[in-house]
Parts: structure tokens; C-alpha cells; sequence
């Protein structure tokens, strides 16, 4: 079993940026799908942002393209979320997730960070 930790959620004004960070138990995971997903209190989980670990293909919800990028570090095997001017509709639990090739849906969740950009 793949153990995702996120790190990096806070307090933060809108306008301002924060860097998540989701680190993965397993050196190996070159066969994974790993997203970024949030859920506000009281609304469905979204996915925000994925990215194929082998390749490096990434995906960005329409709501978030421009402001937030996606990188990784192979070595450490950790994934990153560079949100940058983020609003108050940001303000959610951001969990990290990751999905195996062939899997109807994401397999691997973190335990969540929190987000919460004031106005």
C-alpha cells in the first residue's frame, strides 16, 4: 500500500501563495496517477490537479489553471502544489490521491491539509 502525507496548508490573504506538498511512502510509483483533490465544508470533493508520474503529463481543473502548477521530485519521491493568487473559494481540505493504471478511481488518499485564504 502506497501512504500519501500532505504537508504545507495554512492561513493565508487572498492574493497571497501557498505550496502543498504530498509525499509517497514507496520509492517506486512510476505506474501512478497523482492528483491533488479539495472539498470545501459541505461540498463534493474535486479533482484540482493530476499528473502522470512516468511521463510527466499533467491535467488542471479550469478553476485553477494559470494559478496553480504542478511539480514533482522523482529522487524524493514527493509531488508539489504551487498555488498562487488564491482566493477565498480556495479555502478547502486539499488531499492528496493516487490512482493505479487500470483502477476505476483513485486508490490512495492522504489524511488532508488545510487551505483557508481569507479576504
Amino acid at each position: 500500500q502506497v501512504q500519501l502525507v500532505e504537508s504545507g496548508g495554512g492561513l493565508v490573504q487572498a492574493g497571497g501563495s501557498l505550496r502543498l506538498s504530498c509525499a509517497a511512502s514507496r520509492r517506486t510509483i512510476s505506474y501512478l496517477t497523482l492528483a491533488w483533490f479539495r472539498q470545501a465544508p459541505g461540498q463534493e470533493r474535486d479533482l484540482v490537479a493530476a499528473i502522470s508520474w512516468s511521463d510527466g503529463t499533467t491535467y488542471y481543473a479550469d478553476s485553477v489553471k494559470g494559478r496553480f502548477t504542478l511539480s514533482r521530485d522523482i529522487v524524493k519521491n514527493t509531488l508539489f502544489l504551487q498555488m498562487n493568487t488564491l482566493k477565498p473559494d480556495d479555502t478547502a481540505v486539499y488531499y492528496c490521491a493516487g490512482k493505479r493504471r487500470g483502477s476505476s478511481g483513485y486508490d490512495f488518499w492522504g489524511q488532508g491539509t488545510q487551505v483557508t485564504v481569507s479576504q
